[in-house]
């Protein structure tokens, strides 16, 4: 139910230990429902159980039953392996594995599909989008699609620290996922239909489908400009707050989800103890699809969206070496001491106003302990494919 705030307040994990989430979810599946992974499992689900997927957590989010395994990871991405069932409806007979990771700006999100061969391995971010016009369009991936709900992120954050010791996998992003040419960008329909209806019915876009944050100036924080009654609600609309620590950010990192003015949409501010970053903006309608993500995404330019570490490197696998850099040019600071692939964001996120504003409202005026030195930059011609587990 809402809360006084207008909106859905954040899940925990229920209180059932892990033999009574296995023995709840066993009971599920040997009741009737079907298992039914998008991946190499896809033929013989039950694996799944046999070779160590059974849960160890349970949360309950609108109409659906997560069901999660404790922590995992690869070289590539620390991930939970969810399994997905709604509590009415066709899909009740259905129990869907997915695979929820962590990304580098801290927020988890799902990998919708995979891509993996000799010359690619990544995973799927979500939809897709165009950018660019004439011949210099290209299709991206719309990263911020795949945020799962801000309601569960700290519920995540709890299964993935269960652990001390996080045992190597490299086997479920292949049992899981469904696998894609080396140039599949975009997801699958099971994907996308869930969106595009949403985004033919007028009566569920944001602000009519039209962005609600953007930059009138690219490559000035300071031209910011959103939508009036879309801006976060900084005292009244602090609807959670909880801290977790992280070795890329040298500390603890504190989450706030803040809701808009008009109970709209909610963003999801970090404060490390460097850097102020927004890590999400999603909307605050009670509904989310078979890969628990919501259905709407408002519109917000990317720029908004730069983690304080963002991937900033020089890739030296293409002739002649390119600079990759996903943070604004000429914003770049100095390198992770952890990742010397990232470099810190500080000077571009320090001048965003609404950064800013969040800071002297919500942190009482308090800055980081040292800014970035910006650096000249370039923007990448890409977005990395590639997300390191590392230590985030």
């Amino acid at each position: 139910m809402k809360d006084g705030s207008g909106v859905y307040p954040s899940v925990t994990l229920a209180p059932h230990g892990p033999r009574r989430v296995a023995a709840r979810f066993r009971a599920l599946v040997e009741g009737g429902a079907e298992l039914r992974p998008a991946g190499a499992a896809r033929d013989r689900p039950e694996r799944l159980l046999r070779e160590g997927y059974l849960p160890r957590f349970e949360l309950r989010l609108f109409d659906r039953v997560v069901f999660l395994t404790g922590p995992r990871q690869n070289p590539d991405i620390r991930f939970l392996v969810a399994y997905l069932w709604r509590l009415r409806g066709r899909e009740r007979r259905l129990v869907l594995p997915r695979l929820f990771y962590k990304d580098v700006s801290l927020v988890w999100r799902v990998a919708s599909h995979l891509v993996r061969s000799e010359r690619e391995n990544w995973i799927g971010k979500g939809d897709v989008r165009v950018v660019g016009r004439g011949r210099h369009r290209r299709i991206e991936s719309d990263e911020a699609t795949a945020d799962l709900p801000l309601e569960i992120q700290t519920a995540l954050e709890q299964a993935n620290r269960s652990r001390r010791r996080i045992p190597r996998d490299d086997r479920a992003p292949e049992l899981l996922l469904r696998r894609g040419p080396d140039d599949r960008i975009a997801p699958y329909r099971d994907f996308t239909a869930p969106r595009r209806r949403a985004e033919a019915d007028p009566a569920r876009r944001i602000h009519g489908g039209r962005p609600i944050a953007r930059f009138t100036r690219r490559g000035d924080p300071r031209s910011l400009r959103i939508v009036p009654g879309y801006e976060p609600d900084f005292r009244r609309g602090v609807v959670e707050r909880s801290a977790f620590p992280s070795r890329l950010y040298g500390g603890m990192v504190r989450r706030f989800r803040i809701v808009s003015h008009n109970r709209e949409v909610q963003f999801l501010f970090f404060a490390g103890p460097r850097q102020v970053w927004i890590g999400s903006c999603q909307s605050t309608r009670p509904e989310i699809t078979s890969y628990a993500v919501r259905p709407v995404t408002p519109r917000v330019d990317d720029d908004l969206l730069v983690p304080g570490y963002e991937y900033h490197y020089m890739d030296e696998t293409v002739e002649p070496p390119e600079r990759v850099s996903q943070i604004p040019a000429g914003f770049a600071g100095a390198p992770s001491p952890v990742d010397p692939s990232r470099a810190d964001a500080s000077a571009w996120l320090e001048a965003i106003p609404l950064v800013q504003a969040f800071r002297r409202e919500v942190l009482g005026g308090r800055r980081s302990a040292a800014r970035g030195t910006a650096v000249p930059g370039a923007r990448a011609s890409s977005r990395p494919r590639r997300r390191a587990a590392g230590p985030v």
